[in-house]
């Protein structure tokens, strides 16, 4: 571009700069504003994903607000539970604890009597003989979904504290599927946390006793025609006391051999879960021991109560048709101790 000379002056002269070009000035306006929307709009995204992650977290801590294990025995991590129930809501209790138990024992064992105990608590559930049902305990996988049920909180009874459980459980007979499928019984108890309650009976005589007049009242219903395993009143407990069974003498060691031999068998097949061993006479004779069970389920001490009454009270001799047979039989064997009154 050729330059524009001006003269002023003879001996001075002045060099006019050229004109820039409109177009180049629109060029680096329009470049400037481009960079400019992208650096503002690179901001904006990050900022958009941020409050999105922030939003996500968010969500995730409200969903699990519950397990603050920090504050807890970490011990006892493995056996406390915040269950979500398919059929209910627990609402206010939500992210109340509850702890899963069952009482293993045998029939005529005071299981019943202990579990109008438990229950008696305002925050424990015990839900019964859950596998008298056969269908329930036909095979390892309707066990296992039996129990399922029952700790989710989604098996109903009469004993239900649908929303603020802090204990879960049942009882369970020896003889209702329990050791044909220990092994997978074991394995889910120790996976899912489950602490176990040994209930036997120190007194096998006595138990013997009990079975068989249960087993006859099945039919006699001496109740106003009306059969009843636990009763009320002491005059419903008379009138059951009257009938004294015979026992079989021929086979009345074998037989508490063959109780012996089962109890002993179930506490090796669950030896390797939480578990406590209790004695319905020591429970009889001193009631502090349901301080022991509410300790072992981390429950509060409360008292409690039971409205059933004892059948068969007093000495042995006074409910056994043919004592003498009886006292005879067991004189001088391992067993002679189960001839004495024990409470």
């Amino acid at each position: 571009m050729v330059e524009e000379i001006c003269f002023f002056s003879k001996d001075s002269i002045m060099i006019k700069p050229p004109k820039k070009s409109p177009a180049l000035l629109r060029m680096v306006v329009v470049v400037f504003t481009l960079i400019f929307g992208i650096y503002i709009c690179s901001i904006c995204l990050k900022q958009t994903s941020i409050g999105k992650t922030s939003k996500y977290l968010n969500i995730e801590v409200i969903e699990r607000p519950c397990h603050n294990y920090d504050m807890m025995d970490q011990s006892q991590i493995p056996y406390v539970h915040y269950p979500r129930p398919k059929t209910f809501s627990r609402a206010e209790c939500d992210c109340n604890p509850v702890r899963l138990f069952a009482i293993l024992s045998m029939q005529r064992s005071g299981s019943g009597w202990f579990e109008t105990l438990l229950n008696s608590h305002m925050n424990v559930s015990s839900n019964g003989e859950i596998f008298s049902v056969k269908d329930r305990r036909q095979n390892a996988s309707s066990i296992l979904r039996t129990l399922e049920t029952v700790y989710n909180l989604d098996f109903f009874t009469s004993a239900s504290k649908i929303h603020c459980s802090a204990a879960v459980g049942f009882k369970w007979m020896l003889n209702q599927g329990l050791t044909q499928h220990h092994e997978e019984i074991v394995e889910y108890f120790n996976k899912k946390g489950v602490s176990v309650i040994f209930l036997y009976r120190r007194n096998l005589l006595r138990r013997m006793v009990s079975v068989l007049s249960n087993s006859y009242d099945r039919y006699a219903k001496l109740l106003n025609g009306t059969h009843k395993s636990h009763v009320h009143s002491h005059e419903e407990a008379a009138t059951l006391a009257k009938y004294k069974p015979e026992i079989n003498t021929a086979l009345l060691i074998t037989d508490l051999k063959r109780m012996e031999v089962a109890a002993t068998e179930v506490l090796e097949y669950f030896n390797s879960t939480r578990h406590m061993i209790l004695y319905y006479e020591d429970i009889v004779r001193n009631r502090a021991k349901v301080v022991d069970v509410l300790e072992f389920l981390k429950l509060p001490e409360m008292d409690l109560s039971s409205r059933q009454v004892k059948i068969h009270n007093g000495p042995l001799q006074e409910h056994i048709k043919n004592w003498d047979d009886v006292n005879k039989t067991l004189s001088g064997t391992a067993y002679e101790k189960f001839l004495r009154a024990d409470y």
